[in-house]
């Protein structure tokens, strides 16, 4: 599977140049796609993708309606991963509103004028809010606690929506805490398994808000984006709205210890405040509806994620 479904096909990806996006770009290319990127580089990077043939870069936003309907012609497949992230969207709600909403619209909308043949539009976890049941399923309820929750629950609803009244071929994943390769912590915005990483590089002991005792369900890059390009082609993923996961939960304390130990580092993290954001008590999805309908299981464990997302840190000298 996914060895001929995207060669010579058209692609776009929105927020291509940035972390989860350029690992994605990366994997498109070697299937011998034909790739489009949509950037506004707020946290992308170019040099995530510079190095690879034949990539098409847009600098642009997909809040510009005109432009979305340009670069969405033509295409067979979109990969809609532009957004600004829960720090950015609890910062500036209005920017998030802008970008994750309107610009989810944009795409759907161009989507149906050009017939595009799947949508897939990566949503989050936290649209689970504290989970009343743990592990989470996709038709549990859902507990909206801040701004980029909202706007990536909007996004799915308006993906539906396209769905059933138009017709769009949309998929809906909600990813659980991405980490891997070019997540760099260069970038302010990027993941706690990034910060740790960059703390231990400079001697620093890793900062946990709250007591660390809160947990997540660490998924790595290349099983995101594995599981990202089955939701592309799989039939049974039209329509549907899939948990991107482990299905393993790790406490925030786990992950300091793993990463103290990985570096070869003896220092005891160190514990300040809680942040707005930080309302999330425990976090793992369950990953069977993926797993049985689109034949996707993480391969990654965490202490080997940890192990590859460390070797890419240290030959990039981040």
């Amino acid at each position: 599977m996914l060895l001929k479904e995207f060669e010579n096909k058209s692609v776009l990806v929105t927020g291509g140049a940035g972390f989860i996006g350029s690992n994605l770009v990366n994997k498109l290319v070697k299937l011998d796609a034909k790739v489009t990127v949509l950037d506004d580089l707020f946290t992308g990077d170019v040099e995530n993708i510079y190095s690879m043939k034949d990539i098409n870069l847009v600098i642009g936003s997909v809040t510009d309606r005109n432009l979305v309907k340009k670069i969405v012609k033509g295409v067979d497949f979109v990969f809609h991963l532009a957004a600004r992230n829960i720090i950015v969207a609890t910062k500036n709600p209005y920017e998030d509103l802008q970008v994750n909403v309107f610009g989810t619209f944009h795409i759907l909308e161009a989507a149906r004028e050009y017939k595009v043949e799947r949508v897939v539009y990566t949503s989050s976890a936290s649209v689970y809010g504290n989970g009343r049941y743990l592990p989470i399923n996709e038709d549990d309820p859902l507990s909206i606690l801040n701004p980029y929750a909202a706007s990536k629950l909007s996004g799915e609803n308006y993906c539906m929506a396209f769905y059933e009244t138009f017709g769009v071929p949309v998929t809906v994943l909600r990813y659980s805490n991405i980490y891997g390769t070019n997540q760099s912590p260069k970038n302010s915005y990027c993941g706690v398994i990034s910060k740790f990483f960059n703390s231990a590089k400079k001697g620093k002991p890793p900062e946990i808000h709250g007591d660390g005792e809160q947990t997540r369900d660490f998924t790595f890059v290349a099983d995101a984006v594995d599981a990202t390009l089955r939701a592309a082609v799989c039939p049974k993923a039209e329509g549907e709205i899939f948990n991107v996961g482990t299905g393993k939960e790790t406490s925030i304390n786990d992950l300091a210890v793993a990463i103290i130990k990985l570096t070869g580092n003896s220092m005891e993290p160190v514990y300040i405040d809680r942040r707005d954001i930080d309302n999330l008590r425990r976090r793992v999805l369950n990953i069977e509806k993926i797993r049985k309908n689109l034949k996707w299981i993480p391969e990654t464990p965490l202490k080997n994620g940890l192990e590859k997302t460390f070797a890419w840190s240290q030959s990039n000298r981040l």
